[in-house]
């Protein structure tokens, strides 16, 4: 199937299958984007983009870490001035750098970052932008409540509109920023719905009930863009993909028929071999010295969990959403206070809720939340980097940079961070994968007793997801214990020893060797089926 660089967006675009002009083929697109390009600090973001959406359907935009799709998102969301090009919404000029310029023609985006209020109810959340019904200048709670509920209700989420947003999980998170992106969607006034990434921290069941809800949108007649780096996804969800790569639309394929290996290879610029992505080999455990031990841990969900990990182990903790899942780490790493229990790193009790102890004992950690994982948008990747251990760059009284800017060329490599020239350059321009990379150096580097990694690979493409795994292994055959908790089973198959399952805040079965599948995982999810404790 033939590729191009620059796919011409006022014809059928090259690499996509002509069996025939259809009726939505020919009508005149939802989206169209015509020649955008944008650069940072010179460095190209996007070349040339171009890109058409038709009403009714659900394309996937797909491309690496540093590909462009972020930059691209923003420019439709009015975040961005593209430096050439235009786009038009339902024939109407977007006026660019205006978000309520995109507001207006109908664009309704859920981003990485969800854009919520943490310190404000869900009710408060979903009413931005609207007004709350009134009655003689009063708000009407109940009926605000009452519409809040039916909406919610829309993405199969059942939560208390008073709940401040800060006490909920990353996935009904999720779920409240889709159903505020949905809010006017009865009136007809939404026309395009672009979702950034919006399964990455979801479980198998809130994937499911996410992917119906984005089906149903699409048949009402909205545009959808979807963004994502879940292969399997585009198969389910996509009629078309657009494939960008290194800032350029380097292919359009019709989703049917098309291979997953085609796409992947699309996504990587190369042929790959069958062991570019297939699962990292875990090295066989051998018996070492026990460094963390966690005993009779409370809190929040958690009721009472204990376990152990050697050195050189890697553990994985599955569980779906308010299983405790989200909160262990935060409270073994004392990000989260726990009400009862204790933490040991090398016969060492730590302090409640004092990250500093944590890290002074060896200890890492690497949230979901990139927010919440110490990243500093406004400073550069490089000091984003090294600024957790700046000891060994340190001759006194200055910084050697040259070291520093030498050692973060190392790490862009080793771990692939793109662009490879933007060490200089704010965290905040890189994309939300990237960012992930760049925080896990910084932690890499301090060569960790225990590492614990939320969703390590949440945001990550398929090629770099190996790498990845391959260095999480690197550092537990350097000695550390690793745990990774993650809502991607195959994530935890490919790279763990063991793998602890937590159902309502209790840990329900340990599984190891050749218990360890996805299918074994899932049915202890689900409680389908007893296992033992660990």
């Amino acid at each position: 199937m033939a590729t191009t660089d620059r796919p011409a967006v006022a014809a059928q675009p090259t690499g996509v299958a002509d069996s025939g002009a259809s009726e939505r083929e020919v009508r005149s697109p939802v989206l169209e984007v015509v020649g955008v390009s944008k650069s940072f600090g010179g460095s190209p973001a996007l070349v040339d983009v171009g890109l058409r959406l038709p009403s009714g359907e659900v394309h996937a935009l797909v491309g690496g870490n540093g590909s462009g799709k972020s930059t691209l998102i923003r420019v439709l969301s009015g975040y961005h001035v593209p430096d050439s090009g235009e786009v038009l919404v339902a024939g109407k000029p977007l006026e660019t750098g205006s978000p309520a310029s995109s507001h207006a023609l109908g664009c309704r985006f859920v981003h990485q970052d969800l854009g919520l209020v943490d310190s404000l109810p869900v009710l408060d959340n979903l009413y931005f932008g609207s007004r709350f019904p009134t009655r003689a200048g009063t708000i009407r709670t109940r009926r605000a409540i009452q519409h809040a509920e039916a909406n919610l209700a829309r993405v199969g989420l059942d939560v208390d509109p008073t709940t401040a947003v800060s006490s909920l999980p990353p996935a009904t998170r999720t779920g409240v920023a889709v159903a505020r992106s949905l809010w006017d969607a009865e009136d007809g006034d939404v026309k395009l719905l672009v979702l950034d990434e919006p399964t990455a921290a979801l479980s198998v069941d809130d994937v499911e009930q996410l992917l119906a809800m984005v089906a149903a949108v699409a048949s009402s007649g909205v545009a959808v863009l979807y963004v994502t780096h879940r292969i399997e996804e585009i198969f389910r969800i996509a009629s078309t993909a657009w494939i960008l790569r290194d800032g350029q639309m380097v292919s359009v394929r019709k989703v049917s028929g098309m291979r997953r290996q085609e796409l992947i290879e699309d996504i990587a610029g190369r042929e790959l071999d069958e062991t570019d992505t297939a699962p990292v080999e875990v090295p066989r455990k051998t018996a070492r010295d026990v460094v963390l031990t966690v005993r009779n841990l409370v809190a929040g969900p958690l009721d009472g969990v204990s376990f152990e990990v050697s050195s050189g182990e890697v553990v994985g903790v599955a569980g779906v959403t308010g299983s405790g899942r989200e909160t262990l780490l935060q409270a073994v790493f004392g990000a989260t206070e726990f009400e009862d229990g204790s933490v040991t790193v090398d016969g060492h009790l730590l302090a409640r809720n004092d990250p500093v102890s944590s890290i002074r004992v060896g200890m890492a950690f690497l949230p979901a939340d990139r927010r919440a994982a110490g990243g500093i948008l406004d400073l550069s990747a490089r000091e984003n980097l090294t600024l957790a251990d700046l000891a060994p760059l340190w001759q006194a009284p200055t910084l050697r940079l040259g070291l520093e800017r030498s050692e973060t060329d190392h790490w862009f490599e080793r771990l692939g961070i793109r662009p490879a020239t933007g060490q200089s350059l704010p965290l905040a321009v890189f994309s939300g994968g990237n960012q992930q990379k760049v925080l896990l150096a910084k932690w890499l580097r301090r060569r960790p007793r225990v590492l614990l990694l939320d969703e390590p690979t949440q945001g990550v493409d398929v090629a770099a997801k190996a790498d990845l795994h391959r260095e999480l292994l690197l550092a537990a055959g350097g000695g550390a214990s690793v745990i990774v908790s993650s809502s991607d089973t195959d994530e935890l198959v490919a790279i763990c020893h063991r793998v602890l399952v937590l159902r309502h805040g209790c840990i329900v079965a340990c599984l190891s060797g050749d218990d360890i599948s996805v299918s074994r995982i899932t049915l202890q999810l689900l409680g389908a089926t007893d296992g033992a404790a660990a």
